[in-house]
């Protein structure tokens, strides 16, 4: 009987996986998804002799890519596309959230303020950024203000949702127990209610960082001479599809690569979760 019980710790420890292995199995998982997609894409347009003005295989789009890559689109290197894309992108996005996350966080604290401002925020919400792209042109021009602002409605719509319903979602017994232990207001704040809405603040956040990068092509239509966005329009007037998909292939990388960093960021700030 003794024996027995030692034997199944080891037997246990035998079963259990490889912490390294276990570390690098889901990631391997998502690169090996992505490489039979490419497979599959590549002996689809060879079975199908697929047009390359319609759907250009991998290699295609590799050696379209390599060629922008060295040469640049439109006069400009690529790297300069990439760069007034993000510009635009990010500055629309920490505006839009500086601002939403005060915002929402009032809102979901005070019933007077939700009250005044949840019917205008309600009837915004809805109505697509795409839909003031006149009216930026005709308040603010066709310069880089018209095309932040817009990126800018998108980000504080979403984030401001999140910061008010993590607030009002705080439970009261957490308040209470602050109030029990004499915290002030401001520490009752800090230390218990921004803490408990910061999951839901940074959902939202998360949810305007992909709107934000999302909505950059839609900005970028502002007359813009430089952007991966204009890359994308630019290209499909001219039937340059192969360009198209680097264009659209670029955005998806940049958008995943947003995406994980904020992810890392979120488990660095809620490293309680879970525990």
């Amino acid at each position: 009987m003794m024996a027995q019980e030692t034997a199944n710790p080891t037997a246990q420890t035998a079963h259990e996986e490889n912490p390294r292995l276990k570390r690098w199995k889901y990631p391997l998982i998502s690169i090996g998804s992505v490489i039979l997609l490419l497979i599959i894409w590549a002996i689809a347009t060879m079975i199908f002799d697929v047009s390359p003005k319609v759907l250009p295989s991998p290699v295609q789009l590799a050696d379209n890519a390599k060629s922008m890559v060295l040469q640049g689109y439109s006069g400009y290197p690529l790297y300069v596309h990439m760069g007034w894309s993000l510009f635009r992108s990010m500055s629309g996005f920490l505006l839009g959230v500086a601002l939403a996350i005060p915002v929402g966080l009032l809102m979901g604290y005070s019933p007077a303020v939700n009250a005044m401002l949840q019917p205008i925020l309600g009837f915004y919400r809805p109505i697509p950024p795409i839909a003031f792209i006149p009216l930026m042109i005709m308040w603010f021009g066709i310069g880089e203000l018209s095309k932040i602002l817009l990126i800018f409605s998108a980000a504080f719509n979403y984030t401001v949702l999140n910061s008010a319903a993590g607030m009002r979602s705080v439970p009261k017994q957490l308040v209470q127990a602050g109030v029990n232990l004499g915290l002030t207001r401001r520490q009752l704040f800090v230390s218990v209610m921004l803490p408990a809405a910061m999951p839901s603040i940074l959902t939202g956040v998360k949810t305007s960082a992909a709107i934000s990068w999302a909505i950059l092509v839609a900005a970028e239509l502002i007359a813009a001479q430089a952007g991966l966005g204009f890359i994308i329009m630019d290209a499909g007037t001219f039937f340059r599809i192969s360009d198209v998909f680097v264009g659209i292939i670029i955005v998806g990388a940049i958008g995943l690569l947003i995406e994980l960093l904020i992810a890392r960021l979120e488990r660095r700030l809620l490293h309680w979760q879970g525990k």
